[in-house]
């Protein structure tokens, strides 16, 4: 039998706010995902252009645009409308990126690439088949309630592959776990007067209901969880950014930002503090499937 539209609705929000719950963070205390929210400027060319909490980033260079991140379905239209509301044509976008396929972050890019035909989608080989499949074969999220538009990938993604465009270079990697292809983007960007390495993380979360340890949601789940921890903690994370604002205080940030403090999304410090309790949640939920 069909669901109801509210009931529809209503899954998908609760869903949305398990998957952004960071550890020790409730999931009441974080806003509609979707929720439309005005773009903002970060640094030097670094936009902030998605919703309440979807996160998604506007990269503006000499040679074009970059986007990364689609949000959710009704994120898809907010960013196109982010974009001219910051002062620039979607139509130039060139590189279009994802941080991984669930819909809160994929179901939006399909809006994106109408606006944008000419964009280049990039994706890695375990995550872009699935965008590919409009969500379809995800191996947890299953049935219509996560599917949505599929966009099929114009280049596949390797671990630590660069993409450049006039003048800026992210750098690839592939942290899986949280899935498959769960992508981590890497790059330098001017804020407040002085480079910086911006880190914009993918996800670290356990969904309630993975299977970790002696049996896997996926073959091979914990130990990809295992190296991307070990990946993250390794890489520079100056200015802390990730694929929902909750995980790294973006609303609080941005009102510091509001207020005055030009470097508000500096914080080194945060990005170590999110990771160590990311690992500790996952370690703890490790140990209880495997006492």
């Amino acid at each position: 039998m069909r669901r109801g539209v509210s009931a529809l609705f209503g899954t998908v929000a609760l869903a949305a706010a398990v998957f952004a719950c960071p550890p020790g963070v409730a999931a009441q205390d974080h806003p509609d995902g979707d929720a439309p929210y005005a773009p903002f400027k970060i640094g030097e060319g670094l936009y902030y252009d998605g919703s309440a909490d979807y996160a998604a980033y506007l990269i503006v260079t000499r040679a074009g645009l970059i986007q990364l991140d689609g949000g959710g379905g009704a994120t898809g239209h907010q960013i196109v409308g982010n974009i001219r509301a910051l002062g620039f044509d979607p139509a130039n976008i060139k590189v279009l990126l994802n941080s991984h396929e669930h819909f809160d972050h994929a179901a939006g890019l399909a809006e994106i690439k109408r606006a944008a035909p000419g964009a280049k989608f990039y994706a890695s080989a375990a995550d872009g088949a699935i965008v590919a499949a409009g969500g379809r074969g995800d191996p947890f999220l299953k049935g219509e309630t996560f599917y949505y538009e599929p966009v099929k990938p114009d280049v596949t993604l390797k671990d630590g592959q660069t993409i450049s465009l006039g003048g800026w270079t992210l750098t690839a990697h592939v942290t899986g776990g949280h899935t498959r292809g769960c992508t981590t983007w890497t790059f330098p960007v001017t804020v407040a007067g002085k480079v910086r390495q911006a880190l914009a993380h993918c996800s670290s979360s356990v969904l309630p209901g993975y299977r970790l340890g002696k049996t896997e949601t996926y073959p091979g789940q914990t130990a990809d969880y295992e190296k991307s921890f070990a990946t993250w903690k390794s890489l520079p994370c100056e200015v802390f950014l990730g694929s929902h604002g909750s995980f790294f205080g973006m609303q609080a940030k941005r009102k510091a930002l509001d207020a005055g403090k030009a470097d508000a999304f500096v914080d080194r410090e945060g990005c170590k503090a999110f990771y160590a309790k990311s690992e500790a949640a996952f370690r703890a939920e490790l140990h209880k499937q495997n006492p």
